[in-house]
């Protein structure tokens, strides 16, 4: 039995994207074309590898193996490719890396600019794309590496076919307007009952995030804005309109926000994660290797590379300063708690 490894492709790609269409459009074929070329690899492994059943198309269980076992093959056919290209000595070729937003700003692009100084012939190409979109696109073969985060009530479980290298651990802050006096004590949710929340668009992380730890604390939070993008958040809660939680990594340190560790804390693990540490390639290896050494620096320093202070009650501004008298919040007394008990 000899396997065609174009063919290869084209059962993994249908086992991570579904439909014979999808796969027909990401290798620009017609979907008649790839039909052909799976039933020829049926023959060749004289193996049902789909089932149909109408317009439908599935694997069958020695069809999902074989896929796995493809992208191993399609790994290592890479690896060969790449260390050939780099007889040199020097790491090179391409590498794709996608991450949450937050962890571009503040990991990724610093690695970019590293990588330009330290291994110019490695190619970093990075592109943003959601946790939940992340692993999918690793099976599939579109990313090389994947900067991504656990959700913390679990409901993202690794495929067996993922690895994972541990980065950082990303606590969960409360996030306020900035006050003149900024409390330096935990924040007790159950303060925040009446305040006005701006969280993420419905059946998003952060949306579950904020609905379910504001649940805990016992009330319901009454939301004044949903955005798609922290950025608009951030400006919501600066002009006194909100509060929110987000993770440390998410908050721009543009903005002039307060932020308050919670009394009850919550985390989550930042981790990248490849298909295969075997089929590493030189390059993608060095993107690893960095990527390590960056995250443990994110712990000491802060994202505009000044010396870190400590999160409870800090007070940060556009101007890198602490606050005016003319930006005050718009909340309730009893939220504005100037460091009582």
């Amino acid at each position: 039995m000899r396997l065609n490894t174009a063919r290869l492709e084209m059962l993994s790609l249908l086992d991570g994207l579904g439909t014979m269409r999808a796969v027909a459009a990401a290798l620009h074929m017609s979907p008649s074309a790839v039909s052909a070329q799976l039933a020829v690899l049926e023959a060749e492994t004289h193996t049902e590898l789909l089932r149909r059943t109408g317009r439908r198309v599935q694997l069958t269980p020695a069809g999902h193996t074989l896929a796995r076992h493809a992208r191993i093959i399609l790994d290592q056919v890479k690896a060969a490719e790449v260390d050939l290209q780099g007889l040199s000595g020097q790491p090179t070729g391409p590498v794709r890396l996608a991450a949450f937003s937050s962890a571009i700003r503040s990991v990724v692009i610093p690695l970019a600019v590293r990588l330009q100084k330290t291994h110019p012939r490695v190619e970093l190409e990075v592109a943003e794309l959601d946790p939940q979109a992340s692993q999918p696109a690793l099976r599939r073969g579109d990313y090389d590496i994947i900067v991504t985060a656990d959700f913390i009530d679990g409901s993202m479980p690794l495929h067996p076919d993922v690895h994972t290298i541990p980065l950082l651990t990303d606590a969960i802050v409360l996030v306020l307007p900035r006050s003149q006096v900024a409390p330096d004590e935990p924040a007790d949710l159950a303060d925040f009952a009446d305040a006005a929340w701006s969280i993420d668009m419905p059946g998003t992380y952060l949306s579950n995030l904020v609905t379910s730890t504001c649940r805990q604390a016992g009330f319901e939070p009454v939301v004044a804005g949903r955005f798609a993008s922290y950025e608009l958040l951030l400006a919501h809660v600066e002009a006194g309109l909100s509060v929110s939680l987000l993770p440390e990594l998410a908050v721009d340190r543009r903005y002039r926000v307060d932020t308050r560790p919670l009394r009850r804390p919550l985390s989550r693990h930042v981790y990248a994660a490849v298909r295969s540490r075997s089929a590493l390639t030189a390059a993608s290896q060095i993107v690893l290797d960095e990527l390590r050494g960056l995250s443990r620096t994110s712990s000491n320093v802060w994202r505009d590379g000044s010396d870190r202070q400590p999160l409870g009650g800090r007070v940060v501004g556009r101007d890198g300063g602490g606050g005016d008298e003319e930006h005050v919040r718009h909340l309730p007394d009893r939220y504005e708690r100037r460091g009582r008990p």
